[in-house]
């Protein structure tokens, strides 16, 4: 797939740094990433997402970002997804929706339905390889949703991403990351961490 247009990444403007840093969100160290990476700063989202009033701003940012495109179903991946699909479909006054794992990708479940080419939002914690939100993406094309857009809180990738669709961040900060057989980290015999809740 090839990277994204500049015009086609956006991110909201200072001030958000803040708000990580009062959840104090940001660790470092030697960690092992969701996507199999090994970084050494590692984004703790579950810090800020246990404050409303935190979460609540962020959310905010990403509605207020894509309302005049007119989404009217916001779908996150699970697990905090859950959080920002809910809370920014709030913000819309739209439905929340949110995709689970299942195989190899995710679905969506409980009865969840998009009709055919209605406007999708995907929202999502933490963008860093992006398959999460492939995933994500891919769950809602299939039952034939249009997907506007797609808002994350910190996008760490390392390269821009096409999905398609605008991408739109609350905060870009890449961050270094490695694969197992190449992490200098590994090399020097620092204990590596597996942190968050799976």
């Amino acid at each position: 797939m090839s990277n994204a247009s500049e015009d086609s990444i956006r991110e909201a403007g200072p001030g958000v740094e803040d708000l990580f840093r009062k959840a104090g969100v940001l660790r470092e160290g030697h960690f092992l990433l969701t996507s199999g990476l090994h970084s050494p700063v590692y984004w703790e989202k579950f810090r800020i997402l246990q404050y409303p009033e935190y979460t609540g701003e962020l959310c905010a940012l990403i509605a207020d970002h894509f309302r005049d495109k007119n989404p009217t179903v916001v779908v996150g991946p699970t697990t905090g997804g859950v959080i920002l699909s809910f809370e920014t479909a709030r913000r819309l006054g739209t439905r929340g929706l949110f995709a689970e794992k299942q195989g190899e990708g995710r679905v969506l479940r409980r009865d969840f339905t998009i009709a055919p080419d209605e406007r999708v939002l995907i929202v999502d914690d933490v963008l860093t390889t992006g398959k999460s939100v492939r995933e994500t993406l891919d769950a809602v094309r299939s039952l034939g949703g249009d997907v506007i857009g797609v808002g994350v809180m910190v996008d760490r990738s390392q390269q821009p991403m096409d999905f398609g669709a605008e991408l739109f961040s609350c905060l870009r900060a890449p961050a270094i990351a490695y694969s197992a057989d190449e992490c200098p980290l590994c090399a020097s015999g620092i204990p590596l961490v597996k942190p968050g809740g799976g």
